[in-house]
């Protein structure tokens, strides 16, 4: 069975993203449908995403993305990593600020699996700051691509 709650070092130990670029630091909340995340580290100047002194909210999509990860190695129910999925394509995106750095405190990071099949997987997502939604959208994600 999998765990209600997950630390940094849980999300780690099933996502592909190590070291400084798993960027969640804890699923606070999750369901077959969704997950829900946070993350602390937007703010580090040694962000590894950051360039020309900062963080873009567009870089929120990849805090969506590795949520969705984490949400696909969760409903999987097992402690190693989940089929290698890859972001196709990202649509509807909505940007409502325009960095990520300048927000004291923690980033809510949901994804909510709307479809999907064995092969293919499509998500909304939202990153928000203190109940203000940052950005949104959905994300298209193919599993085991090199094997189709």
């Amino acid at each position: 069975m999998s765990p209600a709650t997950l630390d940094h070092a849980g999300i780690a130990a099933r996502i592909p993203h190590h070291g400084d670029m798993c960027l969640l630091d804890a699923v606070t909340a999750w369901s077959a449908d969704h997950v829900v995340c946070r993350a602390v580290g937007h703010t580090d100047p040694a962000h590894p995403l950051r360039a020309h002194g900062r963080l873009g909210a567009a870089h929120g999509i990849e805090y969506a993305a590795q949520a969705m990860a984490v949400h696909g190695a969760l409903v999987a129910g097992t402690e190693a990593a989940p089929r290698q999925g890859y972001l196709t394509s990202v649509r509807g995106v909505t940007l409502h600020a325009a960095r990520l750095d300048d927000l004291p405190g923690p980033l809510d990071v949901r994804a909510e699996r709307l479809s999907g099949d064995a092969s293919n997987v499509l998500y909304r997502f939202t990153v928000a700051h203190a109940g203000r939604c940052l950005l949104e959208g959905r994300a298209a994600v193919v599993l085991d691509a090199e094997s189709l």
